[in-house]
């Protein structure tokens, strides 16, 4: 099986744990009678296209890998749904991503107003949401979901400020655009820790399921980062309305792969090829080595946090997505 058939198979697994959450979250927001049409479409394009499976799904392995029931996560999940859907059409419109891959964005198809609108809408249809799954346990466990939930939001927020101030800069260290990544794996740090907090985990364990959750984001943030460099219209967008991809950062280090990856950067017309040339250029140098030695530190950090918690399927779900993270790149 290839790598790209073994990351389906583990998405499709997600999806399969955190469908429940999705639905509940989907439901949630189509009952709600928006009067304007044109509000309603928006927030219908949205909620079938943001198919967030990834932190319900993290959120109920974490509460199952403790010993609880992982069924009572799914409000919570739902709302985590809602509020990372919120926070992706606000990115969207500070980065002007107006398309993702093929498919426009809400953005790209109706604009910036009516972004921030349905931005917003699912905002508070999440913090709702997420008040009526907390009554549902004690006070005090509802208090420390909200707070865990509430911080892991909040440092995603601080994360996006700093990474728009450093819009068009070039010079930028890799190191502070890496911190950003990192704190950018805050809300799935705070989602494995509430799925522990759920499953009754002593404090040891929930500070063992943050980290984990942590280093899945980070993982997966960073893959990201290296997916983007192999993508023209993403490297166009990057370079005109964002910071640029880590692994170029890193590469920009090696001061010959620096004027070889300018030169290809400042093509007006930045095509397919020319950005196959730079991820050529980008992936040999000893630099970016150096990033996926970051990386595999993190697996390996990853791995033996969870041999804490037995072979049980769901954790071997986990270990896969750890092991892929490095794969093809």
């Amino acid at each position: 099986m290839s790598s790209e058939e073994k990351i389906k198979k583990i998405s499709k697994e997600m999806e399969q744990l955190g469908r429940k959450a999705y639905e509940i979250a989907k439901e949630t927001v189509m009952k709600e009678k928006f009067e304007y049409e044109p509000l309603h479409e928006a927030i219908s394009l949205f909620i079938q296209e943001w198919r967030n499976f990834h932190h319900p799904a993290l959120l109920a392995i974490a509460c199952e890998a403790v010993g609880g029931n992982p069924e009572k996560t799914a409000l919570v999940g739902a709302a985590v749904v809602l509020l990372t859907g919120a926070a992706d059409l606000h990115d969207d419109i500070i980065d002007k991503s107006k398309t993702k891959g093929s498919k426009e964005t809400v953005l790209g198809r109706f604009g910036e107003d009516m972004s921030l609108l349905v931005g917003d809408a699912l905002l508070f249809e999440g913090v709702t949401l997420l008040n009526r799954a907390c009554d549902d346990f004690p006070k005090e466990k509802g208090k420390i979901i909200k707070d865990f939930i509430k911080s892991g939001f909040f440092e995603l927020g601080i994360a996006e400020a700093k990474e728009s101030s450093l819009k068009g800069k070039w010079n930028i260290t890799p190191e502070e655009f890496l911190n950003i990544m990192k704190m950018k794996a805050a809300v799935a740090e705070a989602t494995a820790r509430v799925g522990a907090v759920i499953g009754d985990a002593t404090l040891e364990v929930i500070e063992d399921w943050g980290k984990i959750g942590r280093i899945l984001g980070m993982l997966s943030n960073i893959r990201d980062e290296f997916v983007d460099i192999f993508e023209a219209e993403e490297l166009r967008n990057r370079r005109e309305n964002e910071c640029l991809p880590l692994p170029l950062l890193y590469a920009m280090r090696d001061s010959k792969a620096k004027e070889k990856i300018i030169i290809l950067l400042k093509k007006r017309d930045l095509t397919d090829d020319y950005a196959m040339e730079l991820a050529n250029i980008v992936l040999k140098t000893k630099e970016v080595q150096k990033l996926r030695a970051e990386m595999q530190s993190l697996i390996e950090n990853g791995y033996n946090l969870l041999s804490k918690y037995g072979k049980r399927e769901k954790i071997g779900l986990l270990r896969n997505l750890l092991r892929l993270a490095l794969s093809d790149l």
